[in-house]
């Protein structure tokens, strides 16, 4: 192997990644190798697992590495260049890029009491008192356990949905709704009916991290559209669209995640615009549109469906353990990615959809959601202002929502500041993490729902000091 220097100003991920690609290069290590475990490997260069975890994600996404199931991690056989796209062949062997399920299990452990860089809501946040009451209430039907129920979802709550996109001026019929498993499910059906092994498709950089492992799983070439504070970096955006000729773009141009920015109704006219110029359907991620206290047109409002796929969920304000999302398209489109649900999975569960129903319409629903919003304006002021007492940049001040996109001038690599804070009980979204293409970088995630404990700023400001 090789030795590390911990006392050395390259950050050990980085010294890890390096080692390991100039063993592999040098055919010290020849190809169907089996690497230490993550564990192993921590054990004997007494570094955390966090670290390891971190280097072998960044040599799966370089294409030093393929990870395996319930296997382990493997020196990749080299046909090519160390980023090239995984061929179906891999992917049928299991060599899939799946190592994103190890960063899971550390990043997002439920049992690190402080969860600053975490993706929800906490449980008094939510809309626990209507699912009560629904579930009070589908106890008292005479429910019918047999059946599959509607390939699309069912219907009362397609219905509703039409309504809430009628006031958000979508003009939708409720056979344009699909309702999905979260979400991710509808994310990951418009990816597997537009992308194809190769193809290049347009993401924002730094976007939404699991539909970006998604995409690479389907083996997209990844190209990402800078984000702005008010948006877009348009002229770049029109020239990746010349360079690359993408086919879809993936965007979420409200509160979006990880920056919390939004983007200007001048911006989504001009992508609209480049769209069209340049044949190229928009999957709309506006799964934080509930928490938005503000009126906003969305790319699906202006294009009224003619080109642009509209995803969303209830997982953020209602429940995440409800897994209730949906999506909503073109009639020939739906009916496509209608017919990949019934493929992959038949139906969604329809008594989840009746429990989200039976919340939704009995009676307090826009009261939590108004109350909710209130919330989290109140923290994303108290949270910002805190940050930027210890020196933060804050990308972007929003007002709403759950995330604020901050970096610290004396903490330049956020994953090493991550792996510490998991030492301390803490969990941070390290910045790499949201990038197209996992590059490290200072920026971090905070989730303002989830910073309420003085000693994650404490930590932050420890790590400043120790810089």
């Amino acid at each position: 192997m090789f030795t590390l220097q911990p006392q050395s100003s390259v950050p050990l991920v980085t010294q890890i990644v390096e080692g390991l690609a100039r063993q592999i290069d040098a055919g010290g290590l020849r190809a169907g190798t089996k690497v230490p475990s993550i564990r192993q490997f921590a054990h004997a260069h007494q570094v955390s697992v966090f670290t390891v975890v971190e280097a072998y994600d960044r040599l799966v996404a370089q294409g030093w590495l393929v990870s395996r199931p319930h296997s382990g991690f493997f020196v990749r056989k080299r046909g090519g260049s160390a980023n090239q796209v995984r061929s179906p062949e891999a992917l049928a062997s299991g060599q899939s890029f799946d190592s994103m399920w190890y960063l899971r299990k550390i990043f997002e452990n439920r049992h690190l009491s402080m969860k600053p860089g975490c993706g929800w809501l906490p449980g008094d946040w939510l809309f626990a008192d209507g699912l009560k009451r629904s579930l009070r209430g589908l106890a008292a039907e005479a429910l019918d356990p047999g059946g599959y129920g509607d390939p699309k979802g069912y219907t009362p709550l397609r219905q509703l949905i039409r309504d809430t996109m009628a006031e958000q001026e979508i003009a939708v019929t409720p056979d344009q709704v699909l309702l999905t498993q979260g979400s991710s499910q509808a994310l990951d059906l418009a990816a597997r009916r537009l992308v194809r092994q190769g193809d290049a498709v347009l993401v924002d950089d730094p976007g939404y991290a699991n539909l970006l492992f998604g995409l690479r799983f389907l083996g997209a070439r990844l190209i990402g559209v800078p984000r702005t504070p008010t948006g877009y970096d348009l002229p770049r955006l029109e020239a990746l669209l010349v360079e690359h000729k993408p086919r879809v773009f993936f965007t979420q141009p409200r509160l979006q995640s990880p920056t919390g920015s939004v983007a200007q109704l001048a911006h989504l006219h001009r992508v609209l615009q480049l769209a069209e110029k340049h044949d190229v359907v928009i999957v709309e991620n506006d799964i934080y549109a509930d928490l938005d206290p503000e009126p906003r047109p969305s790319l699906a409002s202006l294009d009224q469906l003619s080109r642009v796929v509209h995803v969303s969920s209830f997982s953020k304000t209602v429940s995440p353990n409800l897994r209730v999302g949906y999506v909503v398209a073109h009639p020939d489109l739906l009916e496509d990615l209608a017919q990949l649900k019934m493929i992959s999975g038949l139906t969604s569960s329809e008594f989840g959809e009746r429990l989200a129903y039976g919340a939704l319409t009995e009676g307090r629903w826009r009261k939590h959601l108004k109350g909710l919003r209130e919330r989290l304006g109140k923290a994303q002021e108290r949270v910002g202002r805190r940050l930027d007492d210890l020196g933060f940049e804050i990308f972007a001040e929003p007002k709403a929502g759950m995330f604020l996109w901050a970096r610290h001038a004396d903490m330049p690599d956020a994953a090493e500041a991550s792996n510490k804070a998991a030492e301390h009980d803490i969990l941070l979204g390290p910045g790499h993490l949201f990038s197209a293409e996992l590059t490290p970088t200072p920026w971090m995630r905070f989730n303002v729902a989830f910073c309420e404990d003085e000693r994650v700023f404490a930590f932050l400001d420890s790590q400043r000091r120790a810089a």
